[in-house]
C-alpha cells in the first residue's frame, strides 16, 4: 500500500478536513469518488474521537470514499462520504490515506521511485561498506529523506538528493550514498 495523503485538522463544522498530499501525482489520486484504504498512525491504533451524537468512540473505517474536494494552498480540503460532522472529522486526524501499489503505474523517469520499491534495500557507502537498510522514506518540504536503519543500531536521516544518493540499483537491491562527514553521527 502506498501512502498518498494524511488527514489533518477539520475545516469548518460540516466534516471537511485538510489533507496533506504525499504523492507526485495528486490529480490522479484525489478526485470525487476516489476510494482510499486507511491506516491509523501507530501511536493511535484506536480512534478516540466521539461519534456525532452518541458520545461513544468512533472507529476509523477501513476505507474512505472522497465525496468532494477543493484545492487550497497545496492542500486538499476534502469531504468524505459519511463524515458530515466536525467530531467525526476530528477523529480522522492523522489517518493515512493509501492506494494499492498494483494500481499505480511505474514511473516513466528512471530516476524516480515509489517508496515501497526502496524500503528494505541495502544502503552502502561509495567504498561498498554496509551502512544499513532503508526503513522508510519521509517526505519533507525541502527534499525526501531516507530513514536509514543503521547496521550498528539506531536510525539516521539521509537527504534523498542526487549529490548524496548518486545510485539506486533496484535490481541489485542497494542504494549507494556519498555522505558528508558526520551525517550518520547526528
Amino acid at each position: 500500500m502506498l501512502v498518498v495523503g494524511q488527514i489533518g485538522k477539520p475545516h469548518g463544522i460540516r466534516g471537511e478536513v485538510l489533507v496533506t498530499v504525499r504523492t507526485d501525482e495528486p490529480e490522479a489520486r484525489f478526485f470525487a469518488g476516489a476510494v482510499f484504504a486507511t491506516e491509523v498512525p501507530r501511536d493511535r491504533r484506536v480512534s478516540t474521537g466521539p461519534a456525532p451524537a452518541a458520545g461513544v468512540p468512533y472507529r476509523v473505517p477501513d476505507k474512505l470514499t472522497l465525496e468532494s474536494l477543493r484545492w487550497h494552498q497545496g492542500r486538499v480540503i476534502a469531504q468524505f462520504e459519511g463524515v458530515h460532522d466536525r467530531n467525526v472529522a476530528e477523529a480522522l486526524r492523522g489517518v493515512f490515506l493509501q492506494v494499492d501499489s498494483a494500481d499505480v503505474p511505474p514511473p516513466d523517469d528512471p530516476d524516480e521511485f515509489h517508496d515501497h520499491q526502496l524500503v528494505g534495500l541495502s544502503v552502502v557507502g561509495l567504498d561498498g561498506a554496509e551502512l544499513g537498510t532503508v526503513d522508510r522514506i519521509d517526505h519533507a518540504p525541502a527534499s525526501d529523506l531516507i530513514v536509514l536503519k543503521k547496521a550498528a543500531g539506531g536510525t539516521a536521516l539521509i537527504p534523498f538528493v542526487s549529490s548524496i544518493v548518486p545510485t539506486v540499483d533496484l535490481a541489485a537491491g542497494r542504494v549507494v550514498v556519498d555522505l558528508p562527514e558526520g551525517l550518520l553521527d547526528l
